[in-house]
């Protein structure tokens, strides 16, 4: 039976890679590489280079193919990815049952963590329920932006005893500041800490984490977020795409 590797990466850095994510790829003989168009070649880029530095057998190849772009007009949130998914399946399920050998082993390559706001998992079981290619699968966990970004910061992502929310910019406003002293922001294209209206509200902005283009920025939010929004516009503009992620705080490791 075929057997796929869903193997997380980290958030840019090669160096970022576990030694159990190195064994592996190692372990595929296919390695799949998504390209997401000319404006993000960096991000297929750091794969090839991690394949390039890791990859020992030399009887493995690498397979790389284009991921659709999400659709987003005239269709609600959730039918707009579930859409994508589906195109993305299709894909997923054409390669596997053609560059992959009924015993063959396949890896993709997954930026960040598989299980932090990544569908690859979701993707992968839909092609395992739609049935017509057999294969089981493995996941390896990676380091995550999350923990690239307090890294970088020199900061504990908790404070002392107290939860964090991991939650995306379209639903900040109903975690921060009011249900949540620490929350953590992904997937947020409308900047929507710029909305947050709180004087003691802190901000660990980066964008790039673990690439040689690395931005962070932290202060308090009503001091620093309009050099948030010029330095992201700026950046955006530069490099054509931009991922980021910041973490939001209020209040101390202990009360007085």
């Amino acid at each position: 039976m075929r057997k796929i590797l869903i193997i997380g990466i980290g958030s840019g850095n090669p160096e970022h890679m576990t030694v159990q994510a190195i064994n592996a790829l190692n372990q595929a003989d296919v390695l799949f590489i998504p390209t997401k168009g000319a404006k993000k070649t960096e991000l297929a880029e750091v794969r090839r280079d991690i394949c390039a530095r890791y990859v020992t057998r030399n009887d493995s190849r690498t397979v790389e193919f284009a991921v659709p772009v999400r659709r987003t007009e005239g269709v609600s949130y959730d039918g707009s990815v579930d859409d994508w998914h589906q195109q993305i399946a299709a894909i997923y399920e054409r390669l596997l049952a053609d560059e992959l050998g009924e015993e063959g082993t396949g890896a993709f390559l997954v930026w960040g963590d598989p299980m932090l706001y990544d569908s690859t998992i979701r993707i992968v079981e839909r092609v395992k329920a739609r049935g017509q290619v057999a294969f089981d699968y493995d996941v390896i966990p990676g380091i995550t932006s999350l923990q690239a970004l307090c890294a970088s910061h020199r900061i504990p992502l908790n404070l002392v005893g107290k939860p964090v929310e991991i939650t995306t910019g379209r639903r900040l406003h109903e975690s921060f500041p009011g249900r949540s002293q620490t929350s953590a922001v992904m997937l947020d294209g409308e900047q929507a800490f710029q909305r947050i209206d709180d004087p003691d509200a802190e901000i660990y902005w980066g964008a790039y984490l673990g690439t040689p283009d690395e931005i962070v920025i932290s202060g308090r939010l009503a001091e620093v977020k309009d050099r948030i929004l010029e330095t992201r516009a700026a950046a955006r503009e530069k490099m054509g795409w931009i991922m980021d992620i910041y973490l939001l705080r209020k209040g101390a490791d202990f009360e007085e």
